[in-house]
């Protein structure tokens, strides 16, 4: 099957708003804690440092994440949830530990690598959502988006399933903080709002005249989903994992002939340059408040401890003004109710080092580190080094 995965072009663009970024926004000046929002300020990798930082939307917070790192090499997941929280902890559980695992037995970290961990992590729910259907029929309607990235000997392996979205911020010119510094997406959104996708979805559905539809002005997968791969989502993948009509929302009318959506992710690789400063791998939460340009642009003119957070809260500084709100008033609202203003929303900020990925192995703690859970633990990684 055509898998459609292009290199993605250089873009200076996203989602945009006619909020500039500037230093006297409230996110920076806020009144007290958001018992909703979760960071981790600094770590430690092998190329540099990193900083994490989720906030929830929902009743039950349907993203998670991880960074592990590891002598040589560190891997970062976003798994923005949907439908419910199962496959994005099913893929936070056991996609990491099935790279390893395929990476040990091909003595190597690959693309291959990354497309066997996420088939072998996409089995593994299914078999999960045919033992539990019978007493939980909705399990087959859950589904993730799957963004993976790892650095490894010096190169960048990203692979991606969803609208989560990975931004490069290479610097133009010096390397002073003052420099331009410019966005790069490294990945492709697999939504259904793009026409590309539109397109390959009609390609790859020629006798379906329903395959995308609009609704309510927003273009849907079926009319009922917008991302167009995802992990999961198994009543549109397999016809025993069809839902009834009893369940109208996610009824099907017609039996699958072919799967709907996709697990196959599309992997990019980058030999990293010396002008290559940070990735920020972030669910779409992110973008739908903000640009990609903007976002570098925050990044690269705040210091390094807790930028994961200062790019939440900005998102929904900005979340808040839309609803003619500021972000105080927002951090009253509670979980659940709060998703009718924001997504739940992971962001992990990846600096790179130029001078440590000359080093062979730098020692830094294997950590395992799950987002919004505060599960702090020793990583696998060492099952691979060994």
């Amino acid at each position: 099957m055509t898998s459609f995965c292009l290199r993605p072009m250089r873009r200076r663009y996203g989602r945009m708003n006619s909020d500039d970024d500037d230093d006297n926004n409230d996110d920076d000046h806020d009144s007290g804690d958001d018992s909703l929002l979760w960071s981790r300020e600094i770590e430690r990798h092998s190329f540099g440092d990193f900083s994490m930082s989720v906030v929830q939307a929902n009743q039950v917070i349907e993203d998670h994440s991880q960074v592990e790192t590891g002598n040589g090499a560190v891997f970062v997941g976003v798994f923005d949830g949907h439908g419910g929280p199962e496959a994005s902890r099913y893929i936070s559980d056991h996609l990491f530990a099935h790279l390893m695992r395929v990476s040990r037995e091909n003595g190597d970290i690959t693309e291959e690598s990354l497309r066997a961990a996420y088939a072998a992590t996409e089995e593994g729910f299914l078999t999960l959502v045919r033992r539990t259907c019978g007493l939980k029929p909705l399990i087959a309607a859950v589904g993730s988006c799957c963004l993976v990235g790892v650095i490894w000997k010096g190169t960048l392996l990203i692979a991606n399933v969803g609208d989560s979205r990975a931004v490069l911020g290479s610097s133009m010119g010096s390397s002073s903080r003052s420099s331009k510094i410019v966005a790069e997406q490294l990945t492709r959104d697999h939504n259904a709002a793009l026409e590309e996708v539109r397109q390959e979805l009609r390609s790859l559905h020629p006798d379906d005249s329903h395959i995308v539809v609009l609704k309510h002005g927003v273009w849907r997968v079926k009319g009922i989903i917008q991302v167009s791969r995802s992990i999961g989502d198994a009543y549109l993948k397999r016809p025993e994992f069809s839902l009834d009509p009893s369940f109208p929302r996610f009824h099907v009318p017609e039996r699958l002939q072919r799967p709907v959506l996709q697990a196959e992710p599309c992997v990019y690789t980058r030999v990293l340059q010396t002008n290559d400063k940070f990735v920020i791998f972030a669910s779409d939460g992110l973008w739908e408040h903000m640009s990609n340009q903007q976002a570098v642009d925050i990044v690269n003119k705040h210091p390094r401890p807790g930028i994961a957070r200062r790019l939440v809260r900005r998102a929904m500084t900005i979340a808040a003004k839309k609803r003619e709100m500021r972000y105080d008033d927002l951090k009253k609202v509670e979980r659940g109710v709060r998703r009718f203003f924001h997504d739940d929303i992971t962001v992990v900020v990846i600096f790179i080092d130029n001078e440590l990925l000359m080093v062979e192995k730098a020692t830094v703690p294997e950590l395992s580190i799950k987002g919004f859970s505060h599960t702090v633990g020793p990583s696998k990684f060492s099952i691979f080094f060994s």
